[in-house]
C-alpha cells in the first residue's frame, strides 16, 4: 500500500508542546501544574440531575441546537450577570464544550487567504484549528507591563483589508489577564467601523478576582459583530461533561448551525439535563471555588516574586505566567531542567506562540498542599541556579 496522503495544512500546525507536559500530569511522580482543570469534584447537585435524567430514561436525541430549556437558562443568566439579551430560539448553539464551539465557528466563517488577528500568548487550540482552515494568523504581542491587555494602538495596526476576525480571550489562559468595559470601548471605537467579527472566548468569566468580568458584546454596535463563547468546564468544575454554547445573531447562528448540526449531530443529553441545574442553582458552588482559587493566587504570586521570577498579578482565570528570563534559561529549557531536577511540571510559556517566550505558566488549579510543595521544589531549583 503506498503512503497515505493527509491533509497538507497539517504540516503548518506547531508542535504540542503542551500534551507532552499534560501527560505528565498522569505520573504519579511528578508535581504536575500543568493542567488547567479543577481539582474539584462537580457538585453534587449537577451530578444528581444527570443521574435523575438517566434513571428517567432522557437519553435521546435533543435538537442540534440544544435543548430548549438550557438555551433558555443560558439566556436567563447572561441577562442576569452581564445585561447581555439573547434570543434562546435563534441566537443560541449549545455545543460540545467551548472548544468545538470555536471550532465551529472558524470553519463557518473562514476563507482560505483571510488573516485572523489573536492575542498572544494565545491559548493553544486556536491556532490549529485556524490553521486548518486555510487562514493566516496575525499574532498580536502583548505585554505584561500593562496586563497582557489589547491596546487600540496594537489593534489598528494589525489590521488589513483580508482582516476577517479578532479572537479575544479574556479572562486570559494563559496570562491571567482581564479587560474592562473601559479596555473594550476603546478598541470597540475601531471595530465599530470595520467590517470584522469578534469571537470572544470567555470560558473564565466566573474566575475574576476584584473586578467585574466584562465583555466586548456589551459594548454600543458591538453585539451584532460578536460571537460570544462560553462554557460549564471552568466555572462549574465540568471539564469531563463537554458542554458549551455560543450566541450571537440569527443570521451567525442560523450559518453555523448548518455545520454544526452535521458535525454533532446534537450536544450530550445527560449533560446537558447537568448543565440545566448548574445554571439555575450553581451560584454558591462558584462562590466557593472561586475564593479558594483567590486564596492559592495570591500565595502563588506572592511567592514566585520573592524567589526571584517576577509575576503580573493575574486578575482571572486560574494560572500564573511568571517571568523566567533572570534564570538565563529558555521557557523549554527551564521545564526541562525543573522537571529533571524536582519532578515538577509547569508549561513552557512559547507553547502559547513566540510572545510566551521567558516566560512559563503555573496553573493554580491544584490543592494547597501541592501547590506548596511545588513552590518549595521551585525555589530550591532558583537557589541552586544562583550559585
Amino acid at each position: 500500500m503506498s503512503p497515505i496522503k493527509f491533509n497538507e495544512r497539517l504540516s503548518k500546525i506547531p508542535e504540542g508542546v503542551l500534551h507532552k507536559y499534560l501527560e505528565l500530569a498522569t505520573d504519579p511522580s511528578i508535581l504536575s501544574l500543568s493542567v488547567g482543570e479543577p481539582d474539584f469534584p462537580t457538585p453534587f447537585h449537577i451530578r444528581q440531575a444527570a443521574i435523575d435524567s438517566i434513571q428517567l430514561g432522557k437519553t435521546f436525541y435533543t435538537p442540534s441546537r440544544g435543548l430548549l430549556s438550557l438555551r433558555k437558562e443560558i439566556s436567563s443568566i447572561l441577562s442576569r450577570k452581564h445585561h447581555l439579551e439573547y434570543d434562546p430560539v435563534n441566537e443560541i448553539i449549545v455545543t460540545v464544550g467551548a472548544s468545538q464551539a470555536l471550532e465551529a465557528a472558524f470553519i463557518t466563517l473562514l476563507n482560505p487567504g483571510d488573516e485572523v488577528i489573536i492575542i498572544t500568548p494565545a491559548y493553544i487550540t486556536y491556532v490549529p484549528i485556524i490553521v486548518m482552515c486555510g487562514a493566516t494568523i496575525v499574532p498580536v504581542v502583548t505585554s505584561a507591563d500593562n496586563g497582557f491587555k489589547l491596546t487600540p494602538e496594537a489593534l489598528n495596526a494589525a489590521i488589513t483589508d483580508k482582516t476577517k476576525l479578532l479572537v479575544l480571550n479574556y479572562p486570559s489562559n494563559p496570562t491571567g489577564g482581564v479587560m474592562t468595559h473601559e479596555d473594550y470601548e476603546a478598541i470597540a471605537k475601531i471595530l465599530r467601523l470595520k467590517e470584522i467579527v469578534v469571537i470572544s472566548d470567555e470560558i473564565y468569566s466566573e474566575l475574576t478576582y476584584g473586578v467585574t468580568h466584562a465583555s466586548i458584546a456589551q459594548c454600543d454596535g458591538m453585539r451584532e459583530k460578536t460571537i460570544l463563547i462560553n462554557g460549564f468546564s471552568k466555572a462549574y468544575a465540568m471539564t469531563g461533561w463537554r458542554l458549551g454554547y455560543m450566541c450571537s445573531t440569527p443570521e451567525i447562528i442560523k450559518n453555523i448551525s448548518i455545520y454544526h448540526s452535521n458535525a454533532i449531530l446534537c450536544p450530550q443529553t445527560i449533560s446537558q439535563f447537568a448543565g440545566i441545574e448548574a445554571l439555575k442553582n450553581g451560584d454558591e458552588d462558584i462562590h466557593h471555588m472561586r475564593e479558594e482559587y483567590d486564596m492559592r493566587r495570591r500565595l502563588v504570586i506572592d511567592r514566585l516574586n520573592k524567589m526571584g521570577l517576577p509575576c503580573a498579578t493575574p486578575l482571572g482565570a486560574f494560572y500564573a505566567f511568571p517571568d523566567i528570563r533572570s534564570s538565563g534559561l529558555s521557557s523549554m529549557d527551564f521545564c526541562s531542567a525543573l522537571l529533571q531536577s524536582k519532578k515538577v511540571a509547569v508549561i513552557p510559556g512559547n507553547a502559547f506562540g513566540a510572545a510566551g517566550e521567558g516566560y512559563i505558566r503555573f496553573s493554580y488549579s491544584y490543592s494547597l498542599q501541592h501547590i506548596q510543595e511545588a513552590l518549595d521544589r521551585m525555589e530550591a531549583f532558583m537557589n541552586e541556579l544562583k550559585k
